[in-house]
């Protein structure tokens, strides 16, 4: 059963379409109680990063997304969703994230290019925690979004993507089962249905 979560800032509809689609089951998280039983959590996310915060904080999310990640569950985060993997954002204010994934969420600086990055851009894979089996190593994929993830190690980078200058568009942590895309999977097409169905397939470690 994957869960995604309902913190007021995530285009639900979207993401479980596409699970629909790939005969996938899921269910909406609205409440606390909504973790028990869930084999698989998905983030999404879009807007402002101090409210996303806020948000999970409010609803009581923040404590039972760490106990799930800490428990080797897989755990997706989608463009905001990615974000709040970070320790920290400076959108608006500095904001703590989630701490799954060290780093900080910073403003992207693209010389010559318009920010926020949104439409189609390719990616560069470095690793595969186990999303991209049967997925082209350089897809492209759909991007709205004006900040970037800025790791601390170089071990928890997936993927870069260029846009003026490289950046993060894929992390995952140390063991593999908490993964952010910048992008958005659901909005890509064929190459992202495909790392959301791999996504389903991936065991706790």
């Amino acid at each position: 059963m994957i869960g995604i979560l309902d913190y007021g800032m995530g285009n639900l509809k979207s993401v479980t379409n596409s699970l629909t689609f790939l005969g996938l089951e899921s269910s909406v998280i609205d409440s606390v109680e909504n973790f028990n039983g869930i084999t698989h959590l998905i983030i999404p996310g879009v807007g402002a990063f101090p409210k996303a915060m806020s948000s999970i904080k409010d609803k009581g999310y923040f404590d039972p997304i760490k106990t799930f990640a800490d428990s080797g569950k897989p755990l997706l985060g989608i463009c905001l969703g990615m974000q709040l993997l970070a320790d920290k954002g400076t959108e608006v204010a500095e904001t703590e994230g989630l701490g799954l994934i060290p780093g900080t969420i910073e403003l992207m600086k693209a010389e010559g290019y318009r920010i926020p990055h949104i439409g189609w851009n390719g990616i560069n894979l470095k690793r595969d925690p186990g999303l991209f089996e049967g997925v082209k190593k350089s897809a492209d994929v759909y991007f709205v979004h004006s900040y970037h993830f800025a790791t601390k190690s170089e071990e928890n980078i997936v993927a870069v993507t260029d846009y003026g200058n490289e950046f993060v568009s894929i992390v995952a942590n140390e063991k593999g089962n908490v993964i952010g895309t910048q992008f958005h999977p659901e909005k890509s097409q064929k190459q992202g249905l495909r790392m959301l169905d791999n996504f389903s397939r991936m065991k706790a470690c």
